[in-house]
């Protein structure tokens, strides 16, 4: 093997719910007076907490970012995802390859709170794989880009962040993961856009893939 481990961003890796989040986003930001597009909102946010936006929030809407604020996006994002949340094509399939290979030893290292990603495994048939190895970088000193979320979970599996594969689709993400030493694959489906792919290279990633079922051979 390659690697000891493998460690793996959630939104946009695993499940599809990067458009969900970021569309009840959209609309709460533009319901406080600050009209964004969907692209524009995604490239704002995509990959980032938005507690850690709050300066970004209150310079445009001129209004502060309270936590009654924050508890109504979590509670209307969560609706959005329980209803409409889906895996990444071939996600499931190509964990379950990896999680065979790797003996188990693989983990899911989060920059969301922990509610929303055990809320999205469970919608998407990934709890099996990960239950127990699941890291929020809500629970940890700094969340993404900093290195501590990909750290805990390195630790929790006994492995040197050397020896681990991580799997993200973000600048934010590679960013992260380069910082704890890891090696980091970047997933940029053609969705992503043109220049997703060289902005992940930029920031480190090895190697960008565009499909998940290619994800099993790469790692093996």
């Amino acid at each position: 093997m390659k690697y000891d481990a493998v460690l793996f961003d959630c939104d946009g890796v695993l499940v599809d719910s990067e458009p969900i989040t970021n569309g009840v986003l959209r609309d709460m930001l533009e319901e406080r007076g600050w009209k964004l597009s969907s692209a524009d909102c995604m490239r704002l946010f995509l990959g980032k907490a938005v507690k850690d936006e709050a300066a970004l929030i209150e310079a445009h809407t001129g209004k502060p970012l309270t936590e009654e604020w924050m508890v109504q996006f979590r509670e209307r994002r969560n609706q959005r995802l329980i209803s409409d949340v889906a895996p990444i094509p071939g996600a499931v399939q190509a964990v379950a390859k990896i999680h065979a290979l790797y003996g188990g030893r693989i983990a899911c290292a989060s920059g969301a709170d922990r509610f929303k990603v055990e809320l999205q495994m469970d919608k998407c048939g990934l709890m099996p794989y990960f239950k127990g190895h699941i890291f929020s970088g809500h629970e940890l000193p700094r969340s993404k880009p900093a290195p501590d979320v990909y750290l805990a979970a390195a630790a929790a599996l006994g492995v040197d962040p050397k020896r681990c594969a991580v799997v993200e689709d973000t600048v934010t993400g590679v960013t992260a993961g380069v910082a704890a030493g890891c090696t980091v694959f970047g997933y940029s489906p053609p969705e992503a856009g043109h220049d997703a792919p060289q902005a992940l290279l930029k920031t480190g990633a090895v190697r960008v893939f565009t499909a998940m079922q290619d994800l099993p051979a790469l790692l093996a």
